[in-house]
């Protein structure tokens, strides 16, 4: 195969999961990949599968055999009327976006980093905002599987729905993903507007803000006391995008350059976070713009960090964000890049951190020069009593024994694995740990 080659080293987006497989495979297409999979198992190998490697976990990591899927990308097959659109496992976001756009398509709903592989975003169950729309992994309605003996399952909701709801969010524990077929909509504009608001009203009148708007979201720096909301809705208005040199100033100059030069600086010198944090909330300004919509999804990211998010019933929401900025400012956390809440309806994806319930996301960061563990794992333990379910392509320290409680069908996504991957080939480090052996 003349893709494959040997791998001393390889690292994931923020840099700071690391690996050197023994053997690392780019396949150049569909029929290598079969092949490379079928051979590794045979030698009885464990295989694990990598795209833009956007998951801060170790979801990815591999001593054995990694596989990047990255040349299986694009559109394969596109059904205007219907809507459904198949598409290959290593199609990363921003792309897949462009040429749904081209067909008269989007996706109803996305997060704000479109970095990930499609197949990525899905396993890990990655998610936008917006209490009546699920995780994105929840717009799958069919994937093809590849298993150890080379078999390709084709999953559907009407042959295969419980495997189906099993893989659409497995951490690549169940086998490869070759395609999705995803339930698009047609193309539409959002109408984004970002508002400084004092976080006490916020808090209070979250469930407002979150029934009034399809898309709501807001950050708050720890150590201050007014957040950022961004509220997207679908609108007929005409497009009137950010200009280049608007974006150019917020985005790149402001945001991400002088942005993680603070962050490096307070690095340097921890006791300056609440006053930088302080400073760093006044540049929140009113802004609006009219966007394709996942032009007004994704954000400009260039800072490297460290993230940790939970999910949590709905209604612990206000109460989980106070008690995390409360921690932070107690016992004097270090953490001087904002904290994130977004929301969720209900998946039925068995391992989702979403499944059966209404959620709320929150997530705390810390710039990727940082210590993080000792302040994420004291906020995860936090998270945990309100009942919390950790993102799995996030930092997080639960291990399988404890997180079977807290996924009423965890039983049944172990029954599919065993029938899928009964000798653990498509297994890792993480997987182990997290799904157990």
């Amino acid at each position: 195969m003349n893709s494959a080659e040997q791998q001393h080293h390889w690292s994931n987006w923020a840099g700071d999961q690391t690996c050197s497989p023994r053997d690392f495979v780019r396949p150049a297409s569909r029929t290598q990949l079969i092949e490379a999979v079928t051979t590794a198992a045979a030698a009885g190998r464990q295989v694990s599968t990598v795209g833009s490697g956007h998951s801060f976990s170790a979801a990815a990591i591999s001593d054995d055999f990694l596989i990047d899927i990255s040349a299986l990308s694009g559109v394969l097959d596109a059904d205007l009327e219907s809507g459904l659109v198949k598409v290959a496992a290593g199609t990363v976001l921003s792309r897949l976006n462009a040429e749904l756009d081209r067909l008269g398509l989007a996706m109803p709903n996305l997060g704000d980093i479109d970095a990930q592989t499609i197949s990525g975003a899905i396993s890990t169950g990655t998610h936008g905002t917006g209490a009546g729309f699920a995780n994105i992994s929840a717009q799958v309605t069919g994937i093809e599987l590849l298993s150890a003996d080379g078999q390709v399952h084709q999953l559907d909701g009407d042959d295969s729905p419980e495997r189906l709801s099993a893989a659409r969010v497995a951490i690549g524990s169940l086998g490869v993903i070759l395609s999705v077929t995803l339930q698009t909509v047609p193309a539409f504009n959002l109408h984004r507007i970002d508002s400084p608001m004092p976080l006490e009203q916020v808090l209070a009148d979250f469930d407002r803000l979150v029934a009034q708007n399809e898309h709501f979201e807001f950050f708050v720096f720890p150590y201050t006391d007014t957040a950022l909301t961004i509220c997207r809705n679908r609108t007929g208005l005409a497009l009137a995008p950010r200009g280049r040199l608007e974006r150019f100033a917020s985005d790149v100059v402001i945001e991400n350059g002088l942005g993680d030069a603070a962050l490096r600086l307070m690095n340097r010198a921890p006791s300056m976070i609440p006053k930088t944090a302080r400073f760093s909330a006044r540049f929140m300004n009113q802004a609006e713009q009219v966007d394709v919509s996942h032009r007004a999804f994704a954000n400009y990211r260039t800072i490297r960090f460290n993230e940790m998010e939970y999910a949590l019933p709905r209604e612990v929401g206000p109460d989980a964000v106070a008690a995390v900025l409360e921690m932070i400012e107690s016992e004097r956390f270090p953490l001087g890049m904002p904290i994130e809440c977004r929301v969720s309806a209900e998946d039925d994806a068995l391992i989702s951190p979403s499944s059966g319930r209404a959620s709320i996301y929150v997530a705390v960061h810390q710039h990727r020069n940082a210590e993080w563990r000792p302040y994420f794992e004291q906020i995860e333990r936090l998270l945990v009593s309100m009942g919390g379910r950790p993102h799995w392509g996030k930092r997080h320290s639960r291990r399988a024994p404890d997180l079977a409680d807290s996924y009423p069908d965890w039983h049944a996504f172990q029954q599919v694995r065993g029938e899928l991957d009964p000798n653990r080939t498509f297994s890792n480090g993480y997987v182990k740990e997290v799904l157990g052996d």
